[in-house]
């Protein structure tokens, strides 16, 4: 394949399903009023599940390289449809080119820590709250803004110091990037009431970010690649194959890298705050 006429996925195609989410969510958050009489509540837990990223290593297969993930939130219930939640997250991803299909040959590959967090609003599709009767399962769907870290290494090298794409040497006026970027996390689940307190869900979200450089790469080579001293890891990290020219795509800039969180939380619920109402026998 030649690399200059190569057109990569596009993410908006991917992802198509989950800007459709999105919309639907703005659609429900303007126009639902919410219920005043609702007790006010909080639910603190604990989430477990996977990690992993689409990028220049990774163009469109969703769970490929799962990784081990975890994390801690707080969710304050307004009501039975809305809810405000901050999520912090941990997990690894990884990517190898050789089993992309954006330039396979370059023997590039990476892994990173992720470390997120996130405000994020959610809707309930059901009248829902934990420890009612009637009302103990519902859909959901959710999204906010988040913080996040990564570091991508490879062979244990930290990449971003190494500056793979010429940054160190301001190769056509690169400089480091960034470890930390913003993100914008939505994402789906399902809720169910275990029990007076204890709410268990399974959640599915993915993270749009800013930055092309959690996999370390974006742009075009900059060393000879024949040239490079193969006992040199500072340099062959930048051309594992040595076989490319200064100025040869390594990367596409034009398409941001994503990463995804999913599996189970578990959360304990207290209550703040009730107000008066008429009684129901299938609240507690």
């Amino acid at each position: 394949m030649n690399p200059a006429s190569f057109r990569p996925v596009s993410f908006q195609k991917i992802f198509r399903g989950q800007y459709l989410l999105l919309r639907i969510f703005i659609f429900c958050l303007l126009f639902t009023v919410t219920n005043q009489s609702f007790p006010q509540t909080f639910e603190v837990g604990l989430s477990g599940g996977d990690s992993y990223y689409l990028g220049d290593l990774n163009p469109g297969k969703h769970f490929q390289y799962p990784q081990l993930a975890y994390g801690l939130l707080i969710r304050y219930n307004f009501d039975s449809r809305w809810t405000v939640k901050l999520s912090g997250s941990r997990g690894v991803v990884k990517g190898n080119s050789a089993t992309s299909t954006f330039l396979p040959g370059n023997m590039l590959k990476f892994e990173s820590p992720i470390t997120d967090i996130s405000g994020m609003v959610e809707f309930n599709f059901f009248d829902y709250f934990t420890g009612s009767d009637r009302n103990y399962l519902t859909p959901y769907i959710y999204a906010g803004l988040g913080v996040f870290w990564f570091n991508p290494k490879s062979n244990g090298q930290n990449l971003r110091s190494l500056g793979t794409e010429g940054q160190n040497v301001g190769y056509q006026g690169r400089k480091p990037y960034s470890t930390t970027s913003l993100s914008i996390p939505f994402g789906l689940g399902l809720k169910f009431s275990l029990s007076r307190r204890i709410c268990i869900a399974a959640f599915w979200e993915m993270h749009k970010t800013f930055t092309d450089y959690i996999d370390d790469v974006s742009t075009t080579y900059y060393l000879n690649g024949p040239s490079i001293n193969p006992n040199d890891q500072t340099t062959v990290l930048s051309d594992p194959s040595m076989d490319h020219q200064p100025g040869m795509q390594r990367g596409n800039s034009s398409n941001k890298d994503w990463y995804s969180f999913s599996g189970l939380s578990l959360t304990y619920k207290f209550t703040i705050r009730a107000k008066r109402r008429c009684k129901d026998i299938h609240h507690k």
